[in-house]
């Protein structure tokens, strides 16, 4: 049972009625949060798990039991994410409001990259995702989740939310999940509950206007910006709205919703709609969005560009792109060529202005498709090229795996091929689903699934559930 602090429940007495917050508190301490993915639609089609789809997002699904996620190799190739349902509303509210014209979105506070990956699942093309996630080890495994989940319209970036003030109003729409005290996890982890404390939740407060000011100079005149939160307490929900209203200029929008759905609405005494996800009225965990739109004249950097941060500066070497790179695509002719600290990588033509200018300002961890890495003679293809969707069907002979050997392979283990596998670079695949390459010497072949992605877990006490 999670016994949950006092000043928590005080708090939420304040905010709920008597019954309805005892209805919280016990769903908190005595039931099990539903576990939910998402399909990646280029992937993946269907669910095979006994399942229950998730009312506000199609293509959202409660499993009736949670599998073991690490030993499934579809799950390392992107085919799903797994992510809290209630945190998949996010979608209504983009297709109710975000344009189709938007050129360039911004996923602020991304890690791990549930929030990333649903937005690049429902953008157009023709739009640009910057996923940003400032803690350099989160931002690691953002890039490893935006890799695996195969779309190249996408920058992934690592920079602090002020270094954001240096640009000009680029974003037509800012998706900020910002960090929060965490009330809404409280079931999903308990750890969150011995962390919480009401000077936490001041801290929040103050970190999330910083965060919210900064980001907000680079939006676009009419831009959105979609603010969640994964916490209960008005404090960082209605009044952090509120507040972004009266010092920022920002105007809150509706978004279509369903009775069935159970959403609840605004709890405090200012006039505007918000979205607010109980575990004891919807089938997901907590969560908090509110829509803002900035004044068309609202406060903006209308430069081009300023002087750029050195010191953040990408340096990028003029380069000569290996004719092999091009066949390794499909559609080729749509793509620009980038080294990028070492790697070549695959960044579609269309965002090259967006791409120049945010490469002055912004530290990039990947952009578009990383494809190869120069090592002595060999051209090395990367894991981002075996997991993007843009990858040419004819650029490697394909090996299939069997489950036992997909596992060896995701854990880095040594490899061997049978003799009629073709020499050179080979790409591994499970259930006709890319996973990496290998490079078959003959009598060995060299795993190259990256160090920092591989399963550790050596223990596997059941059978994997079959997800898809």
């Amino acid at each position: 049972m999670n016994i949950l602090p006092a000043a928590f429940r005080e708090e939420i007495l304040h905010i709920l009625p008597v019954e309805e917050a005892n209805a919280l508190f016990q769903t908190i301490e005595s039931t099990t949060a539903p576990t939910s993915i998402r399909l990646n639609p280029s992937k993946a089609q269907s669910v095979v798990a006994p399942s229950e789809k998730v009312s506000w997002f199609q293509g959202g699904y409660y499993l009736n039991e949670r599998p073991s996620f690490t030993f499934d190799p579809l799950f390392h190739a992107g085919l799903y994410y797994v992510q809290e349902a209630s945190s998949m509303f996010l979608a209504q509210a983009i297709r109710s409001h975000l344009p189709k014209e938007a050129s360039c979105v911004l996923d602020l506070c991304a890690a791990p990259g549930g929030k990333s990956t649903l937005l690049r699942q429902i953008l157009p093309d023709n739009t640009l995702l910057v996923a940003n996630e400032f803690i350099r080890n989160r931002a690691q495994i953002l890039s490893e989740n935006l890799q695996k989940w195969g779309n190249p319209h996408v920058v992934c970036t690592s920079n602090a939310p002020a270094d954001f003030t240096q640009l000009p109003a680029v974003f037509d729409a800012i998706v900020a999940d910002v960090p929060c005290s965490g009330e809404g996890m409280f079931r999903k982890d308990p750890q969150s509950i011995s962390e919480w404390s009401p000077q936490n939740v001041s801290l929040c407060i103050q970190r999330q206007r910083d965060i919210i000011s900064h980001a907000w100079q680079a939006l676009k005149p009419n831009g959105l910006l979609f603010y969640s939160t994964c916490t209960y307490n008005r404090e960082e929900n209605e009044q952090n709205v509120a507040w972004i209203c009266k010092e920022l200029g920002g105007e809150v929008l509706a978004v279509p919703t369903i009775e069935a759905w159970g959403i609840t609405g605004n709890l405090s005494q200012e006039d505007f709609p918000i979205y607010r996800f109980f575990p004891h009225k919807t089938k997901g965990e907590g969560f908090f969005l509110a829509v803002l739109r900035k004044a068309a004249s609202g406060e903006h950097n209308q430069e081009v560009f300023i002087k750029p941060n050195k010191k953040e500066k990408n340096k990028e070497k003029p380069m000569a792109t290996p004719a092999i790179l091009k066949k390794w695509l499909k559609e080729e002719e749509k793509f620009m060529f980038k080294d990028i600290k070492g790697t070549f990588s695959a960044i579609p033509t269309i965002h090259e202005p967006l791409y120049q200018s945010l490469t002055k300002y912004l530290y990039i961890l990947h952009a578009g498709i990383p494809m190869a890495c120069q090592k002595g003679k060999d051209l090395i293809p990367q894991q981002g090229l075996a997991l993007s969707t843009s990858l040419s069907d004819t650029a490697f002979p394909y090996v299939e795996l069997s489950y036992e050997k997909a596992l060896t392979y995701l854990r880095k283990e040594s490899f061997q091929l049978p003799e009629e596998v073709s020499k050179g670079f080979v790409l591994a695949t499970y259930q006709g689903k890319p996973l990496g390459f290998l490079k078959n010497l003959g009598n060995r072949a060299n795993n190259l699934y990256p160090n920092e992605w591989k399963i550790k877990s050596t223990t596997l006490n059941n059978p994997v559930q079959v997800v898809l």
